[in-house]
């Protein structure tokens, strides 16, 4: 590792080179928090398949996954078979000159391919190695297979997420929560090694599990049954505060959030129902929380008044805490989101692709981030990467006809 300490224009993770052997959503969406801060990600995947995550959808745009697109921005990909000693040895090589390694095989497969902790921290001390898996590497669910589904099931969020219904099935939060919350633990874990390496000179090995991560998010579900109570669905409601919730209006959706007393008093006078701050029911937060079945019906009846833009011009003028459910495309795109550069895009350096982006919220005062390449296509890099390690054409060429990096044609 090589970080500039007079970082300019620079990223912080400049200089910093990870080698990233994970599939699907936690190790990409690990590296790709690395790589928006300036880490060099080299992607290393699968012989003539890739990632799988390249196959997920429709929609595919020329072929190209767009969910794809959103976790591997600024990677560089390689293809190695880990099935042939060529390719096993130019891994070695990789590692020997890299700063972080990632894999989220389930336990055991890591040893079984020869790319575990003891073998990699023998090829470079100071390694920062990440293992992520569904449930740790220890505990009698750690050789189970776990995806996303699964752990939103077992972490306790499917039974507080949908409607409270007793009837009704559980419902499952409608993107890969846990896998995003996995990745950005590991990618936490991943600095954090870092950090470490720089004060001690010694590498670090960062391992956690999908159903582990999960559960400190719990926070006020958990408290509940620190309390002795159980959690249960509440739809949109909260479970320790009111109005904190979404409401019908006379043409859509608002989400009201009156963490206070004095947002309460002035929410009921600005949707003309003053009398209500004054009712017994609804006088404290713990009676709001008591009665929120009453407490809807009544918020429901001054809101049929107006139109959700309608009443967010009032709402914003009074000050009070409030915003439409916007559609996904809507919250891509409006005047907050082009204000902040959010979206955004990258382009080949020949202007074959342009593809759009999601910039990650970090901003610095005295370092740069942001995204700069386009997701790799499969191989992209296989010559370029290694000939930075230092192979020569002739290297390259043996490496190909033994297979190392499969039999795609370049």
């Amino acid at each position: 590792m090589d970080v500039d300490t007079d970082m300019g224009d620079a990223r912080i993770l400049d200089g910093v080179t990870v080698v990233d052997l994970s599939t699907f959503v936690t190790g990409g969406f690990c590296s790709l928090m690395l790589a928006n801060q300036g880490a060099d990600v080299i992607k290393v995947e699968r012989p003539d398949v890739g990632d799988d995550i390249r196959h997920s959808g429709p929609p595919f745009v020329d072929g190209e996954s767009p969910y794809y697109w959103t976790l591997n921005y600024d990677k560089r990909s390689v293809e190695l078979n880990l099935k042939t000693d060529a390719g096993t040895e130019a891994l070695y090589d990789l590692v020997a000159d890299a700063d972080v390694f990632v894999q989220n095989y389930r336990p055991g497969v890591a040893d079984r391919l020869g790319v575990d902790y003891d073998t990699l921290s023998a090829v470079n001390e100071g390694l920062v190695y990440c293992s992520i898996s569904a449930y740790g590497d220890s505990g009698p669910w750690s050789q189970q297979p776990g995806y996303d589904l699964l752990i939103q099931g077992m972490s306790g969020i499917m039974s507080v997420t949908g409607e409270p219904d007793p009837e009704g099935r559980p419902v499952k939060v409608g993107l890969p929560q846990t896998d995003l919350i996995t990745g950005m633990w590991a990618a936490f874990g991943i600095v954090n090694g870092l950090l470490k390496r720089e004060m001690t000179g010694e590498g670090e090995f960062v391992e956690l599990g999908m159903l582990d991560a999960t559960l400190p998010w719990l926070t006020k579900q958990a408290g509940k049954v620190f309390a002795g109570e159980e959690p249960s669905r509440m739809g949109t409601k909260d479970p320790v505060l009111a109005p904190y919730q979404t409401f019908r209006t006379q043409d859509g959706h608002l989400n009201v959030a009156c963490l206070n007393q004095k947002l309460w008093g002035g929410f009921c006078e600005a949707v003309d129902r003053p009398e209500l701050a004054d009712d017994e029911r609804f006088e404290t937060n713990a009676d709001r929380v008591e009665h929120m079945s009453a407490l809807e019906s009544e918020v429901e009846e001054a809101l049929a008044a107006k139109t959700t833009a309608e009443w967010m011009d009032v709402l914003v003028e009074a000050g009070i805490p409030a915003g439409p459910v916007q559609s996904v495309e809507e919250a891509l795109y409006n005047e907050q989101t082009e204000a902040r550069g959010v979206v955004g895009e990258v382009s080949d350096d020949d202007g074959e692709r342009t593809i759009p982006t999601i910039e990650h919220p970090l901003n610095f005062r005295h370092a740069e981030s942001g995204f700069r390449s386009p997701p790799p296509r499969l191989g992209e890099h296989n010559r370029e990467v290694f000939s930075e390690v230092g192979y020569s054409e002739e290297r390259l060429d043996e490496l190909e006809a033994a297979g190392a990096f499969g039999d795609r044609e370049e």
